[in-house]
């Protein structure tokens, strides 16, 4: 593998991005809520690149990136309610998990073999520009070794995988810093909340007219993100901490301070954006034992404390 490549954000570099993913490599691009790790979502060659650069376990399926709502009708089954959400919130950081079209084109690898796929558009302008110059659809999982903390920065993504990708498009800083919320269907049609992310339970749940559902406790993997351990930082971390036992690094929000903070004003939507960077700090500083405050569940909380809980689940 030749040497990652720092593409900038301008024609010259969305143009090399675009040629790599025809040749069947991978590119890191920003979106608006994380790096993702991009490959043509129609070849099985280039979507098991994915796999490898990150370690991915392969029963882990991942999301696709498509430039429109019309682009989306041409790879999955969209219900009443499915265009109701995706009206309301696309391009934006909402995945929906749906019934996967008979010829859709998509390489099984990204289903995991399950009969649905997770797909959504996304908001940020290098990615569009990128989905339209490139002409198809994109698998993209967050651009970090499989477990590990997502990217929020160009500089993250190379940190974890410069040498195993051709080339990361620099967009800056996500703005949202969280994964997109993934919402999935029942057989009757009801809409269950697979994953919390960027778009808040309470305003899905208020286009909805009706509350979201969990899981259905027997349907096992079925979207991106449900591993229990997950999105993890080096050190071991322990929650709802509001002072450090000895040898700890204090992750503070709100009122209880820290050696970093998530948002010193108590901001659910300041700590959202933070999360992912304090976690490559924490690294940074070499943290063998995390502490980290207690953060309401609500809003965002509800998204910010489902990372919090996976960084802190015991590992093999």
């Amino acid at each position: 593998m030749p040497e990652t490549r720092l593409l900038p954000p301008d024609d010259a570099g969305l143009d090399a991005a675009a040629e790599i993913l025809r040749a069947g490599g991978r590119v890191a691009l920003p979106t608006e809520t994380v790096y993702g790790l991009g490959a043509d979502a129609r070849s099985d060659a280039a979507v098991a690149g994915i796999f490898a650069a990150k370690d991915r376990p392969a029963f882990n399926p991942l999301i696709v990136h498509v430039a429109d709502l019309a682009a989306a009708a041409r790879h999955v089954e969209l219900s009443d309610t499915a265009r109701h959400l995706a009206a309301a919130f696309w391009p934006g950081p909402l995945t929906l998990v749906l019934p996967l079209k008979a010829q859709a084109g998509i390489a099984p690898l990204v289903t995991a073999g399950l009969p649905t796929l997770a797909i959504r558009v996304p908001a940020h302008p290098l990615a569009q520009d990128l989905l339209r110059r490139f002409a198809g659809p994109i698998a993209a999982p967050s651009a970090n070794p499989s477990g590990r903390v997502s990217a929020t920065e160009a500089r993250h993504v190379m940190a974890g995988l410069s040498g195993r990708i051709e080339a990361v498009l620099d967009g800056g800083a996500c703005a949202v810093g969280l994964e997109s919320t993934i919402i999935g269907f029942g057989p009757d049609g009801t809409a269950r909340l697979l994953r919390p992310g960027g778009i808040a339970k309470e305003a899905a749940e208020a286009v909805l007219g009706a509350p979201l559902l969990p899981p259905a406790p027997e349907a096992g993997i079925t979207s991106p993100g449900q591993l229990l351990s997950h999105y993890a930082p080096s050190g071991r971390v322990r929650l709802g901490a509001t002072e450090p036992r000895a040898g700890e690094t204090m992750v503070g929000f709100g009122a209880v301070r820290g050696d970093l903070n998530l948002s010193e004003r108590g901001d659910l939507a300041e700590a959202a954006a933070r999360l992912f960077t304090v976690f490559h700090r924490l690294d940074e500083m070499g943290a063998k034992a995390i502490a980290v405050a207690p953060v309401p569940e609500e809003g965002l909380g509800l998204a910010i404390n489902d990372r919090l809980r996976r960084a802190a689940a015991p590992r093999d």
